[in-house]
């Protein structure tokens, strides 16, 4: 069997499960929800603590990484530079791994956390400094350095090894090519592309669903399907006109404006905010944050609050690591392990941080009893709701539905990418017309679901996909592995004997 049809084997078997789970979920979604929330109660109830020392080794073995001797091992050759300027990289990973998500949730986490605390009193001072240490925590250096493990993995072996870009390819070390490019390696690599799909389309429907929810509060636009399928439509048309110019323009000049548009919400956030309590609020839960890190990245407990906070955005960061760990792999070739971690590792953390001190605290300002009404209306609203009481609120909105448009442009553009070099057996430039097709699915089934249940239906195929992840916990377990084993081999080979030539 050559190359291409080991792409179309892996392709065509993907698309049939998808397409199964959706029809699925739309002709059924009381079955669907009702197995997809069981599966992941009892992953929640029983493996929680794997879920939470998982996530806690990946930041271990990052930051180990990093410092070791195999910091100075160049992801390629050793005379090759990077491909992208340090702004780009940053922009596009940054644009892919969270964009659409620090929109959807910068306010409405903090203040679900603010009116529903653990174990403090409500709209209390402690359910403040309660809300910004759990919003840093969730999307600080954990999510990251889940990407930065699998994205470390697929780059070394793409353009160190020059291996296919595929997910299965990190196992060489271990299984062998022959094992790699074997039904264990397919139903990686098959897996991968489900787990991507799921992601990025609850993803894609979020998105839609905050869109016109600020074009209801802006301009009184009733939030309806057929608007519903105006804005997804357009979007499509857009994405796809960019993955058609390619990464080196399409993606990379999407990802400048979006750090250059939330850069400028951020800046009108502060300033319509309370500044000064803002600074304030980011300092102090820096600094909860850092001196707590370690005993909650291991507490275990039987509080629902963790199950269906920590837990569940564990489970979904490693639901999403397939598809922003092969990006990410992607546009990080020529630079060594040392500055690929730390790019990877503190610029978005410092940048998250940032994000919901600002909106978070615009959130938290409301009060206790309008932030109840926001938590009640929906996290799709909260952002418009919570704007309205400040000056220049509707700029706000504003900026924040153009910059939640073009996160979902490159989104949606990074993923066709994605599952496009998943499907052709590792291409890293696939055709045309596989992105193309991925973009159709993923805006299709995005749609399928909204007019099926709205929200509730995007929320079970995000259930059921996070459920079907489960293994991608040992995936990556083993990547470190493999990892290790391949650069311990790279390092005696290319380092050790030339320190021994040069004594």
């Amino acid at each position: 069997m050559n190359r291409e049809q080991e792409g179309n084997q892996v392709f065509y078997t993907s698309l049939a499960v998808v397409f199964a789970i959706v029809i699925w979920g739309i002709i059924s979604p009381t079955s669907f929800g009702g197995v997809a929330n069981s599966i992941f109660d009892f992953l929640a109830g029983n493996f929680g603590w794997f879920y939470l020392t998982s996530m806690f080794s990946f930041v271990i073995f990052s930051i180990w990484i990093a410092f070791s001797k195999y910091g100075k091992i160049k992801l390629g050759k050793d005379d090759e530079e990077p491909e992208f300027s340090n702004l780009s990289w940053f922009a596009m990973l940054f644009s892919a791994g969270m964009g659409v998500g620090l929109v959807f949730w910068g306010v409405a986490e903090p203040l679900n956390h603010f009116v529903a605390p653990l174990g403090v009193e409500a709209g209390s001072q402690a359910a403040a400094e309660f809300a910004f240490e759990k919003s840093f925590f969730h999307w600080g250096l954990h999510p990251w350095a889940n990407y930065a493990v699998l994205a470390l993995g697929l780059a070394y072996m793409q353009f160190r090894k020059e291996k296919p870009g595929l997910i299965s390819s990190v196992f060489i070390p271990l299984i062998g090519e022959r094992g790699a490019q074997g039904p264990i390696g397919k139903l990686i690599d098959i897996l991968a592309i489900f787990a991507t799909v799921g992601g990025v389309a609850t993803s894609l429907g979020m998105a839609t669903l905050q869109i016109t929810s600020g074009f209801n509060y802006m301009f009184g636009i009733p939030e309806t399907n057929f608007s519903r399928v105006i804005v997804i439509t357009i979007i499509t048309i857009l994405f796809i006109i960019s993955a058609i110019t390619g990464i080196e323009k399409g993606i990379k000049y999407l990802s400048n404006a979006n750090v250059g548009l939330g850069a400028i919400l951020m800046v009108l956030g502060l300033i319509v905010g309370p500044t000064v309590l803002i600074i304030n609020n980011m300092i102090t839960g820096t600094g909860s944050y850092l001196g707590s890190i370690v005993s909650e990245s291991l507490r275990i407990t039987g509080e629902d609050w963790y199950g269906w906070w920590t837990i569940f955005y564990w489970a979904w960061w490693i639901a999403w690591a397939p598809f922003v760990g092969t990006f990410v792999a992607r546009i990080s070739k020529g630079r060594t392990i040392r500055e690929f971690v730390g790019g990877v590792l503190l610029a978005p953390t410092l940048a998250s941080i940032a994000w919901f001190s600002i909106f978070g605290t615009l959130g938290i300002e409301t009060g206790l009893e309008f932030g109840e009404q926001v938590v009640a209306a929906g996290e799709e609203t909260a952002l418009f709701m919570v704007m309205e009481h400040y000056p220049l609120g509707g700029v706000v909105s504003l900026v924040a539905v153009v910059l939640l448009t073009t996160f979902f442009i490159t989104s949606a553009d990074s993923a066709t990418f994605v599952l496009g070099t998943m499907s052709s057996n590792g291409d890293l430039n696939p055709t045309t017309r596989r992105r193309v097709t991925w973009g159709l699915i993923q805006s299709g089934l995005a749609l399928a679901l909204m007019l099926a249940g709205g929200e509730e239906a995007l929320g079970m195929l995000q259930t059921g996909s996070i459920a079907a992840a489960f293994p991608f916990a040992f995936i990556m377990l083993f990547c470190m592995v493999a990892l290790v084993k391949a650069l311990r081999e790279d390092y005696k080979l290319n380092f050790e004997e030339e320190s021994t030539k040069n004594s």
